[in-house]
């Protein structure tokens, strides 16, 4: 342990750890079915779950740790590019309200746990199912590892192992038992695990916020004076750069860059594994479309957080890694009792989304890999059991990466994790709304735009990286600066439906789908489709049913 040990911060933390804890094993119980071995109980939580303990899960999922800490560590290090993150959860709602419901039905129908099902089935490719798979696990392993970085980040302040720790055991044994603690409870009890302690996790969240965005302005002397200090701050040079630190509100050189992350994150959110594994366990339709509705009210709560940016500037907190300055800033502002809750907020905050992010890659895994390709009769019971083990694997991936790299490496590795979630859009939502796009198309305009988004971050540099140290880069024709995974994408559409046009006039072999029109729309009660009479006879690229 370091010096300073924040005692009575770090009995609440605790309490409240102990408290998830016996929830997290207690989930076991709830809710529970008679057929508890299959992947839809363990890792759906038997698609049973209503609109409100729905819309707990999905902000829990949403609106991690590192949301908490990273939004308001923008802001705190360059100002207004930071509220990026406000926008584009505005922009994500009504989009994912055109297409959200479509896949619940249609995965409704069919048993599918995954997007890459969804694909496979649409498109009769295991190919492209895998490729899906592929890019959902890579880009969840470092947002995992990320939530530990969170844990991390509130231990250190309050003086728990830490880097002032002189010996890696003593440093890192919190952050050890905590992941030991997640990897059991989620073995055991699967999504409903964090569905139950997603509840606390997001009350407190709310509470802190709301206290924090009007105790701390009184303290600091009204947001007159916070917006003062930070544009005074934030207007002196940057050694590192020469130029401003950043800007209080965005200026012309900064608005192709915002406006393209902005659109490309809210384009990404819902093509992560663990957004779709929360929304698949809905119970029925319109569970998902009131979800699409009342989610925003957590937009509300984003923007009154990214304001902790400034309240940081003004408070005068001054750190190294901007991932300490909000712990920092609620050390300094609260009393001990309440900074306990607030580190337990975040604390928790990271143990929701890692649980299901775990389980949606072991479902990726499981269902379009181990069973697609290794083990093509395996029984549900087998499933679940290959799941349960795959969780344990993500999570131990997610440790090592954050115990044996540098914490900017883990943070800017998850920007890349965006950029090539967001190559998986064409298939997922083109193939929810069209049948036109050719499989070998979707798998062509995938690749491109995996090879030219992984290339582009690689040749970013940054003060302390020579590469991988940014998201955006030069807009090709455009000449401006711009996110990567926007323009990744846009050359992935655009091959998309050149090779499209070009192989339906070819007359390419295409592959066979399995739903049906009606799929789309069904609702919870109806009963499953019976498999389609394939039209085409390319019956090798259909995958075997369980």
């Amino acid at each position: 342990m370091s010096g300073d040990v924040n005692g009575i911060a770090l009995a609440v933390f605790v309490f409240f750890f102990l408290l998830v804890t016996w929830m997290g094993f207690r989930a076991a119980k709830w809710r529970q079915a008679e057929n508890s071995k299959s992947l839809d109980e363990w890792g759906l939580g038997g698609r049973s779950f209503g609109t409100w303990i729905t819309w707990f899960l999905l902000g829990g999922d949403l609106y991690t740790a590192y949301t908490f800490v990273a939004v308001p560590a923008a802001v705190y290090a360059a100002g207004a590019s930071g509220f990026f993150a406000v926008p584009y959860t505005i922009l994500v709602y009504p989009l994912i309200f055109t297409f959200l419901p479509r896949l619940w039905s249609v995965s409704h129908r069919h048993g599918y746990v995954t997007t890459s099902d969804f694909v496979r089935g649409r498109f009769g490719s295991r190919g492209l199912s895998l490729a899906v798979a592929v890019t959902g696990i890579l880009a969840t392993m470092p947002y995992i590892a990320l939530q530990l970085v969170g844990i991390q980040a509130v231990l250190d302040v309050m003086g728990v192992g830490g880097s002032e720790s002189t010996h890696w055991f003593v440093k890192d044994l919190p952050i050890l038992l905590a992941f030991a603690v997640l990897a059991a409870y989620t073995y055991s009890s699967g999504l409903r695990a964090p569905a139950l302690i997603a509840f606390v996790k997001d009350g407190l969240i709310y509470l802190v916020i709301a206290v924090a965005i009007i105790y701390i302005p009184m303290r600091l002397g009204g947001f007159g004076e916070i917006f003062s200090k930070a544009g005074e701050a934030l207007s002196r040079t940057d050694p590192a750069t020469g130029g401003p630190r950043g800007e209080l509100a965005s200026g012309p050189g900064a608005q192709w860059a915002y406006a393209t992350l902005a659109i490309g994150s809210a384009l990404a959110l819902f093509m992560y594994p663990h957004s779709i594994t929360a929304t698949l366990s809905g119970k029925n339709r319109n569970v998902i479309r009131r979800n699409t509705t009342i989610l925003p009210l957590y937009s509300l709560m984003l923007g009154f957080l990214a304001l902790l940016g400034f309240m940081a500037i003004a408070a005068g907190i001054e750190v190294e890694n901007g991932q300490l300055a909000i712990p920092q800033l609620f050390d300094a502002m609260f009393p001990d009792w309440f900074t306990g809750v607030a580190f337990a907020a975040i604390g928790i905050g990271a143990l929701v989304p890692a649980a299901i992010m775990s389980i949606a890659a072991a479902n990726l895994f499981t269902r379009n890999i181990y069973r697609d390709f290794l083990r093509p009769h395996a029984t549900p019971e087998q499933e679940t059991k290959v799941s349960k083990l795959a969780s344990l694997l993500v999570k131990v991936g997610a440790l090592v990466f954050v115990l044996g790299m540098d914490k900017t490496v883990a943070i800017n590795f998850q920007l890349l994790g965006g950029i090539w979630i967001l190559q998986t859009f064409p298939a997922l939502v083109g193939g929810l709304f069209t049948r036109w796009f050719h499989r070998w198309a979707l798998i062509a305009g995938w690749a491109v735009g995996m090879v030219y988004g992984t290339l582009a971050a690689y040749g970013v540099a940054s003060p302390t990286q020579a590469h991988f140290g940014g998201s955006n880069a030069e807009i090709p024709l455009i000449g401006e600066i711009g996110y990567i995974g926007t323009t990744a994408f846009a050359l992935n559409v655009l091959v998309t439906v050149v090779a499209t046009v070009v192989l339906r006039a070819v007359k390419a072999p295409d592959g066979v789908d399995e739903t049906r029109p009606d799929d789309y729309t069904a609702d919870a009660g109806e009963p499953p489709n019976a498999p389609v009479a394939p039209a085409v006879s390319h019956r090798e690229e259909r995958a075997p049913t369980a």
